[in-house]
C-alpha cells in the first residue's frame, strides 16, 4: 500500500493536502485528550474516533505510527473560550458537585474519570496509543519550559503568575486567524488582570497556594496553565516538530493556537505540520447540552441498551469536517449493519463445502475502494458503503460458500476491521446490556411478519408499509436480510 497518498484536510493551510512526515513512513501524532472532571461524552469521542481512524489508516497504508493522546487532569480552568482562561480549574468544581461527592479527594476524582475514560475508549474500540501522558507527571518540564520562556523573552512574571507575552510572537493567530490585532479589539474594554502586560496574553503558571492541586516552582506555590501541559507533553514524546495535531474544533482556539506560540518560541522550529480539527456533533437536530435532555455519555446510550460497537459506527457515518447528527434512527441504522457484519463473521467461520473463490477479486477490490476512501481526507461515507457492499456479497452467499470463499471472506472482514474497527471488539469487555424485551406477544410479531411477506407477495406495498410501522410504534424493528424478515426491540436516544 505503499503508494498511495494519504491526504487530509490542513486547519492552517485551509486545504486538503498529502500528510507528510519528517521520517518517511512514520507518523507522530499527538491528539488533544480529555480533561477527566467528568464521563466523556459523545461528541468528545467523536474527535477521538477521528484520530482513532487516521492512526488505523496510516496502519493500513504499512506506516509506522507514534500516537500520544493525553490526559489533562489539572490546569483546564471554566473559562476556556479565551486564551487566559477565567473561573475555577474544572476539576475542582467537579469536586464540589453532587457527583464529587463520592470522592474524597481531587485527585481520586481525576482518578476515576480517567478509568473511565479509558475503559469508554475500549467498549468503542479505539486502538491504544503507544502513550497516554497525564499532565500531573509532567509537571517539572512544565516549570522547566516557563523558565525557559521567560529567559527568551516571551514570557514575565508578575504576582499572580508567569505569562506569555503574545506581542511577543508576531505570528500568534496564524492558524485560527485571531491575530493580535483581532485580540486587542476583543479585550480592549475588559480588564481581567491588571497585573498582565497585555490582556491576550495567557498563563503559563497560575500562583494559588489554595489550589487543591499545586507544586513548588521558582515562582511559588501553584499549578500549570493548560496551554503548556500539550506543548511539554508533545514536546517529550514526538519532537520539537510533530507530523500532525487533531482536537475538536473547540480546541482550535485557543488551546492550539497558543500550542504553537509556545512550542516555536522554545524550540525556534515549527511545531506542526499537520493540523485535523472535527467539527461538533448535534443529537436529534439540536446542539448537545444537559439543559435540552440530549446530552450523552457512551455509558448513558449503552445503559440504554445501545450496542457500542453501534455507537462507534454512528458517530464516524459522518465526514469529520462537517456536523453530524446523531440520530435515534442512525443509531438503529448502525446496529443493523453491525449485526450484518456479525453474521457475515459467523457464517465465514463455519464453512465446510468445497469449490472455487467467487468473491475474493470482488472483495479485494472492495477493501482497495474503502481504503482510498479514507485515505482520500476520511471519507467514511464512501469506505463504510464498501466495506457494507462487501459483507452483504458475504451473506448472499449464505449456504452456497466455499472453502475458498469463506478464506476470502474472513480476510476481508478481518481487514475491515483493521480499518474501520465495526466488525468485532479488540478488547474482552463485559457484554453490554440489551434493550429491554418489548410488552408485545412474540407470536403476533411473527404473524404480523407473515401477513407483512404476504402483503409483499402480492405487491401490495401500502399495506407492508403499513405493518411496519405499526411494529415499529410498538418499539419492534423490522429487518429484512437475505434469509427472511427478523425482529429485534429498538434501542433509543
Amino acid at each position: 500500500m505503499g503508494d498511495k497518498i494519504f491526504r487530509l484536510y490542513d486547519t492552517m493551510s485551509k486545504q486538503v493536502k498529502p500528510l507528510e512526515t519528517r521520517e518517511p513512513g512514520h507518523l507522530r501524532f499527538y491528539a488533544c485528550g480529555p480533561t477527566v472532571y467528568s464521563y466523556a461524552h459523545i461528541g468528545n469521542f467523536r474527535s477521538f474516533l477521528t484520530a482513532d481512524l487516521i492512526v488505523r489508516t496510516a496502519k493500513a497504508l504499512d506506516w509506522k505510527v507514534t500516537f500520544v493522546n493525553n490526559i489533562t487532569d489539572v490546569g483546564h480552568l471554566t473559562g476556556d473560550d479565551v486564551a487566559d482562561s477565567e473561573g475555577e480549574d474544572k476539576l475542582e468544581k467537579a469536586l464540589r458537585s453532587k457527583e464529587g461527592e463520592s470522592f474524597n479527594n481531587v485527585w481520586e476524582l481525576a482518578e476515576h474519570y480517567t478509568a473511565a475514560f479509558e475503559q469508554d475508549w475500549q467498549r468503542l474500540n479505539l486502538q491504544e496509543p503507544n502513550v497516554r501522558p497525564k499532565a500531573t507527571q509532567h509537571v517539572r518540564q512544565q516549570i522547566l519550559a516557563a523558565e525557559d520562556l521567560i529567559e527568551k523573552g516571551f514570557a514575565y512574571e508578575t504576582p499572580t503568575g508567569v505569562y506569555y507575552s503574545v506581542e511577543s510572537f508576531p505570528k500568534y493567530g496564524k492558524l485560527s486567524g485571531n491575530t493580535q490585532e483581532n485580540l486587542r479589539q476583543a479585550v480592549r474594554e475588559v480588564v481581567v488582570d491588571d497585573n498582565k502586560r497585555a490582556q491576550a496574553d495567557f498563563a503559563l503558571w497560575k500562583k494559588d497556594d489554595h489550589h487543591l492541586m499545586q507544586w513548588y516552582s521558582p515562582f511559588g506555590w501553584g499549578f500549570p496553565g493548560w496551554h503548556i501541559e500539550c506543548s511539554v507533553m508533545a514536546r517529550e514524546y514526538l519532537g520539537d516538530t510533530i507530523d500532525l495535531h487533531s482536537g475538536g474544533e473547540d480546541n482550535m482556539f485557543p488551546h492550539h493556537e497558543c500550542e504553537i506560540a509556545q512550542s516555536e518560541a522554545l524550540t525556534g522550529k515549527p511545531f506542526c505540520n499537520h493540523w485535523v480539527h472535527t467539527r461538533f456533533l448535534q443529537v436529534n437536530g439540536e446542539k448537545m447540552s444537559k439543559s435540552l435532555g440530549n446530552f450523552y455519555t457512551v455509558r448513558d446510550l449503552i445503559a440504554k441498551g445501545a450496542d457500542p460497537l453501534a455507537i462507534r459506527y454512528a458517530l464516524i457515518s459522518g465526514i469529520y469536517g462537517k456536523p453530524l447528527n446523531f440520530t435515534d434512527q442512525g443509531l438503529r441504522d448502525a446496529q443493523a449493519n453491525i449485526e450484518r457484519y456479525r453474521k457475515a463473521d459467523e457464517l465465514v467461520a463455519n464453512v465446510t463445502k468445497e469449490g472455487e473463490d467467487k468473491l475474493g477479486a470482488t472483495l479485494e477490490e472492495l477493501y482497495d475502494q474503502a481504503l482510498d476512501a479514507l485515505a482520500n481526507d476520511l471519507n467514511t461515507p464512501v469506505a463504510l458503503a464498501k466495506a457494507l457492499e462487501g459483507a452483504r456479497l458475504i451473506l448472499r452467499e449464505g449456504e452456497d460458500l466455499t472453502i475458498p470463499s469463506a478464506a476470502s471472506g474472513k480476510r476481508f472482514l478481518d481487514r475491515i476491521n483493521d480499518l474501520l474497527g465495526i466488525v468485532r471488539s479488540s478488547y474482552e469487555m463485559a457484554e453490554a446490556p440489551k434493550p429491554a424485551a418489548p410488552q408485545v406477544d412474540p407470536q403476533l410479531i411473527e404473524s404480523k411478519i407473515a401477513e407483512r411477506a404476504e402483503a409483499k407477495k402480492s405487491k401490495d406495498f401500502a399495506r407492508a408499509d403499513a405493518i411496519r410501522t405499526e411494529l415499529d410504534a410498538l418499539g419492534i424493528e423490522l429487518r429484512d436480510t437475505p434469509t427472511g424478515t427478523e425482529w429485534v426491540a429498538k434501542s433509543s436516544i
